[in-house]
């Protein structure tokens, strides 16, 4: 199997795997037992949870985790709409975040909020001056994800945090990070954000476990889930310590390889845009910043008839966010690109382990479709 899909999951190396399987058979205590068993978990939590946060570049008190990068954006958005409730019931995000903000961003609207959604360029591109521009006096959040993952372009969140700085110093900025966290380099501290959200499975760890920053502008957020008084009372339930030995030995690992990682996917993503030019007909939708996330399109070769016919070849590729469970990418659509070239989008999404030779084939199996399959659009 060819595994060019690194954007909707990743494969968890075997570490990350017998991190958690010691955790699992030989250290199963509760980490809020008062014995030395629970103490001792309790110890190795507050450990994982300090290795994330040294290399989201904050301090282990403001990391909660989570079970997922979902849950991550959904409470950022809620707990921000909260804290400014007295400023204002207007939030500014754009068309192709993930489908956790805007679904979020749906739901408040039924809650009598406006939200303003920022569409970008046909190339995915967005500056830093739209968005600022549709922030208004009663802006209680504005939400903009760091690296898109559908496009792989980079959002100047930088940018966005100096000039609501500025223009309204109130108004929160969220940013969903979970395509950026280890693959673009960013820091907590540089990049003004109030709150970011992680997930593990984007970088080798495991699935159900994520995690999001709590800048020092939120100032005791509403607390997502009452009982306990785990996560600082934040987000109570027991600790899944399994989940968060794998994200800590995750983080590590990509930490280790670190910016020879980047390097080896960014040449293989100039290697791949260079074979796939040659492509008749094949157009280039966003190159992105980001070194692990690829777009082109087919023009009337429909996405998921390509997505399929590789499959069938023991190539895995995506037609979008693995998240959109077979609907239309409202990413593309977004883009506002013809009908025909909308239509055969896909994504090809690179790890660290990614081959040229796996790149070739791929190549070759679009080449082939092209030739042997009739456009249907």
């Amino acid at each position: 199997m060819i595994y060019l899909d690194h954007a909707a999951t990743t494969p968890v190396p075997r570490p990350v795997a017998d991190a958690m399987y010691t955790v699992l058979t030989e250290q199963s205590g509760n980490p809020s037992s008062q014995y030395a068993l629970g103490r001792e978990m309790k110890k190795q939590v507050e450990q994982w949870r300090a290795a994330v946060a040294e290399a989201l570049g904050c301090e282990a008190r403001q990391l909660c985790f989570t079970s997922c990068g979902t849950e991550g954006d959904n409470w950022a958005v809620a707990a921000a709409c909260w804290q400014n409730r007295r400023l204002g019931t207007h939030i500014v995000t754009t068309a192709v975040e993930h489908s956790a903000v805007l679904e979020t961003c749906r739901w408040m609207e039924r809650q009598g909020y406006e939200v303003t959604y920022l569409r970008p360029d046909q190339g995915g591109n967005l500056t830093a001056g739209q968005v600022l521009e549709a922030v208004r006096p009663d802006t209680a959040l504005v939400s903009v994800m760091l690296v898109n993952n559908e496009l792989g372009n980079v959002y100047p969140i930088a940018d966005i945090a100096r000039g609501l700085a500025a223009r309204n110093p109130q108004t929160l900025l969220h940013t969903d990070a979970v395509q950026g966290f280890l693959k673009v380099p960013f820091s907590a501290k540089t990049l003004g954000a109030d709150l970011i959200t992680l997930s593990a499975h984007k970088i080798g760890g495991p699935k159900g476990v994520g995690a999001l920053y709590l800048g020092p502008r939120m100032r005791n957020p509403r607390p997502l889930l009452a009982g306990g008084g785990q996560e600082f009372g934040l987000r109570s339930g027991t600790e899944a310590t399994a989940q968060l030995a794998g994200f800590a030995k995750a983080v590590e690992l990509r930490r280790a390889d670190g910016e020879a990682a980047l390097s080896r996917m960014a040449a293989l993503k100039a290697y791949a845009m260079e074979r796939l030019a040659a492509i008749p007909d094949l157009q280039l939708i966003a190159g992105g910043q980001a070194p692990h996330i690829l777009a082109v399109s087919l023009p009337g070769w429909p996405s998921q008839n390509i997505v399929n016919d590789l499959d069938a070849q023991g190539i895995c590729i995506s037609a979008g966010s693995a998240c959109h469970q077979g609907k239309p990418s409202h990413v593309v659509a977004a883009l506002g690109l013809p009908k025909r070239v909308a239509a055969g989008v896909i994504r090809i999404s690179f790890g660290p382990e990614t081959t040229p030779a796996e790149v070739d084939a791929c190549v070759q199996a679009l080449r082939t479709h092209r030739e042997t399959r009739m456009p249907m659009l």
